[in-house]
């Protein structure tokens, strides 16, 4: 693509987000997710392959849907109250505008389009698919979580944490199980939304580093299947170790970053006298183990056949990864600062 093309893109993506996040007018947060959508599309068909015009398709026409879902319910919402206040939102409006919003984000049973469009586009999209993009919806619905229903977000943080582990262990294309890796994700954050916003907040931002750091490392390594992240060990062995700890923190497991929203969203709902809740959500997270610890044991404990000479690709000089660096140490090295960071 035309360096300046992909500039003017990447800063309507920005310029978009900033339009939503700084907006107190229901029309202007809806304009700023429409720039945000039409952004992405050239950059998800950058290469003009079916697959990838599929995808934006889909992409297109499902966020079409949740933003005339907004718009509707903004109406609807200035029609009883006279006011188009982004804090203000009656009863029914509130939870038509809370579905529309997390058919944006791709939370379960709305999530359809994410698995299919995330396997039909690059891995740099796909990592600001699954992180840039969230950004202006998640913010919308942790402006208005005051006003959600406590059964909605309940139901569906469950249901998105479910599909989230069951979707991803069949799956073989890396791409499809970070998406559903996204959608359980984002069912702990909804979940737990209710109750105590910032805490939501807290786990979208170790999301947004963790998942960013998985997709630039697989860029790195060129990886979109498991049969070749299987035969990555020999071509670049500390990539490949930080990709399985990455892997590992996605799943939640102490001493990495991804144990501590997992934690204190236990714990938290313990506080709130919803220990059925937290149990079942525990539970359910198991089925995501599976799949994080089939590809930990595919990367680590699986070594394509080499002879002594082929372990080292002597003919290419070794580039440097620095920015991924950074992002992977955080990923993985974060949680004794989580008091600090909650604090702050």
């Amino acid at each position: 693509m035309n360096p300046l093309a992909l500039t003017i893109f990447l800063l309507s993506l920005a310029i978009g987000t900033t339009i939503t996040l700084s907006s107190f007018h229901w029309l202007l947060a809806w304009v700023g997710l429409k720039i945000n959508t039409l952004a992405i599309i050239p950059l998800m068909t950058k290469t003009p392959h079916p697959r990838a015009i599929e995808a934006a398709t889909k992409y297109f026409l499902t966020q079409a849907a949740a933003s005339a879902l907004i718009l509707f319910s903004s109406l609807i919402n200035a029609w009883q109250t006279g006011e188009w206040n982004s804090n203000s939102l009656s009863d029914l409006p509130m939870i038509t505008f809370s579905i529309a919003i997390m058919m944006k984000l791709g939370l379960a049973p709305l999530h359809f389009w994410m698995p299919e469009v995330l396997q039909g586009i690059s891995l740099p999209t796909g990592m600001i698919l699954s992180t840039w993009q969230k950004i202006a919806p998640m913010m919308l619905l942790l402006q208005t979580s005051y006003l959600l229903n406590l059964n909605l977000t309940i139901t569906l943080g469950l249901t998105s944490i479910l599909i989230g582990g069951w979707g991803g262990i069949g799956q073989t294309q890396i791409r499809k199980i970070m998406a559903f890796s996204s959608i359980g994700h984002l069912g702990w954050m909804v979940i737990i939304m209710k109750f105590n916003p910032q805490l939501s907040f807290f786990n979208f931002i170790i999301y947004i580093i963790m998942t960013a750091a998985m997709f630039a490392s697989l860029t790195a390594m060129s990886t979109t299947k498991m049969s070749q992240i299987s035969t990555s060990w020999s071509k670049n062995p500390a990539l490949s170790a930080s990709i399985m700890l990455i892997m590992l923190s996605l799943a939640g497991l102490p001493p990495l970053t991804g144990f501590a929203p997992k934690l204190l969203i236990t714990l938290e709902l313990v506080k709130q006298d919803a220990t059925l809740l937290a149990s079942m959500t525990m539970l359910i997270s198991l089925l995501a183990l599976f799949f994080y610890l089939r590809l930990t044991y595919i990367i680590t404990l699986t070594l394509s056949p080499n002879t002594p000479n082929s372990l080292l690709i002597w003919r290419i000089t070794p580039k440097l990864y620095s920015l991924i660096a950074v992002m992977n140490i955080l990923a993985l090295i974060l949680l004794p600062l989580t008091p600090t960071i909650l604090l702050l």
